[in-house]
């Protein structure tokens, strides 16, 4: 053989070894990516080939699936989806699925690995779909959706003792069946997505705003925990008027009669005093002020519930006037509800805090347990027992005797705290009406923690208050959960 030909030989055979490398390649590697790109069509087919699973709710599917004509067999459906719409989320046939309809899309679709048997293996055949057992108590849940009344807000309670969150409300909500045709999805987005109201953005976990005063626990936790001051009745060194350090602007209280002077934590959260938070925030400096803030949740990018929360932030880098706002929830300090009712639900459960999940159980096709969450769900020690009950003390002072009166309850200790939180230019926009508490039946000891908040209503600005608008919102979920 010549060298022309042997050259020529080689080069063919490496052109083959290529060839068949590339189709090795395409068919073990950038096959299974094509076959799990989100816009193959056969995917979707698969996925509506039959019924989805469900998420349950006191042992009943709030989720169904509805028969279609075209190729997409089957699409999602939903009972009372405006209800639970902030849990659920939806799964539709043109979008991607959000909350619970999206954290678990593989179990709701049988292609979860810890569906499939052995058979579904040799055959290739798509296992049954599992279900989502949450542990939403239908009763709160109603309670806070109906107390809310389509108002801008959200709310959030939760068992102490267990971490179960056993209502995620948002208003004003929308139907999830709206966006489960492919035929119908799209003019439904476009109207969801353009309504000023905003009922796609789940208010209760996704949008953190200025907590106002309900923050001045944690500024308070942090006092207490610091030895800055030994309980909630030792009178504090906060001047009235307190200029806030490096400015000449004072920081106001909301009643200029109320005894702020030097009040004690009780009494300055009663009467929700500025001037005391202010200071205290100043004095303990924004680092150990952050430091607890994140011991309750602020600044976690990765709280999952097991949707992932919006993070609620507690800022740095600021200076000292800065620091005195954010010692009463302002600056920029922003929470979610869900973060407020972690601070309380830690306070009832005498300092620590359980993580908060939304679901209870895993399920395959027959009922058998995949996943127990009840079981997995940590705990952390976030302040002392004795730093929880003086807080838990002062609160129900709030409560009874000071700014939190609309959710007093026959039969239950409640603890509490308002907020009223500014915002907009020189704060001229209407503010955020916050309320964050605790309630526990003084015949069955059952407790839990909500928290609410209000972020637009039809009163006039003058009449937004914690109390007015949200207390009531707490007290009707609360009641609902200790019957």
């Amino acid at each position: 053989m010549n060298k022309t030909i042997r050259h020529a030989s080689v080069f063919a055979l490496l052109l083959v070894l290529g060839l068949l490398l590339r189709a090795t390649w395409v068919q073990f590697y950038e096959g299974q990516a094509l076959a799990d790109d989100n816009d193959n069509r056969r995917n979707a087919i698969a996925t509506y080939s039959r019924p989805l699973g469900d998420i349950v709710v006191a042992g009943k599917a709030v989720t169904g699936s509805a028969r279609t004509k075209g190729d997409l067999a089957y699409k999602r459906a939903y009972k009372d989806g405006e209800l639970y719409a902030a849990v659920t989320g939806y799964a539709s046939q043109a979008y991607a699925p959000t909350q619970l309809e999206g954290v678990y899309a593989d179990l709701l679709n049988g292609t979860d690995n810890r569906l499939t048997t052995m058979m579904d293996t040799v055959t290739g055949r798509r296992a049954d779909p599992g279900d989502v057992v949450t542990t939403i108590d239908p009763a709160v849940q109603k309670a806070g959706y109906a107390a809310l009344d389509g108002k801008k807000g959200g709310a959030v309670a939760i068992d102490p003792k267990t971490g179960k969150i056993l209502a995620m409300v948002s208003t004003p909500s929308y139907d999830p069946g709206q966006l489960t045709d492919a035929n119908t999805a799209g003019s439904a987005w476009i109207r969801l997505t353009k309504d000023p109201d905003k009922p796609l953005t789940n208010r209760a976990m996704r949008q953190p705003l200025p907590p106002g005063s309900t923050f001045k626990l944690v500024v308070a936790a942090a006092a207490l925990e610091d030895g800055l001051y030994s309980d909630v009745d030792q009178r504090t060194t906060s001047p009235e008027p307190y200029i806030m350090p490096g400015t000449s602007r004072p920081l106001p209280n909301e009643s200029a009669s109320a005894p702020c002077e030097n009040a004690s934590i009780r009494v300055a959260l009663q009467y929700s005093c500025n001037n005391v938070f202010g200071k205290l925030a100043v004095d303990l400096g924004q680092d150990k002020v952050r430091a607890m803030a994140e011991k309750f949740g602020f600044n976690d990018e990765k709280l999952d519930v097991p949707a992932r929360a919006y993070t609620s932030v507690y800022p740095s880098k600021m200076d000292k006037a800065q620091t005195a706002l954010s010692g009463i929830g302002q600056f920029d300090v922003t929470a979610t509800p869900l973060q407020m009712a972690m601070v309380s639900a830690t306070m009832a459960n005498g300092g620590e805090l359980v993580a908060p999940h939304v679901v209870s159980q895993l399920t395959d096709a027959d009922g058998d347990v995949l996943k127990d969450f009840g079981r997995d769900a940590g705990s952390q020690r976030i302040v002392s027992a004795r730093t929880a009950e003086q807080l838990r003390s002062a609160m129900e002072t709030v409560v009874r005797d000071g700014t939190g009166r609309n959710a007093l309850i026959d039969g239950v200790t409640v603890g509490g705290k308002t907020g009223t939180a500014q915002h907009g230019e020189n704060n001229s926009g209407t503010p955020y009406a916050w309320f964050t508490s605790y309630g526990k039946s003084d015949a069955t000891g059952k407790e839990v923690a909500v928290a609410v908040m209000v972020e637009q209503s039809n009163a006039a600005r003058g009449e937004v208050s914690g109390n007015g608008l949200a207390a009531p919102v707490a007290r009707a979920m609360m009641k609902a959960a200790l019957k």
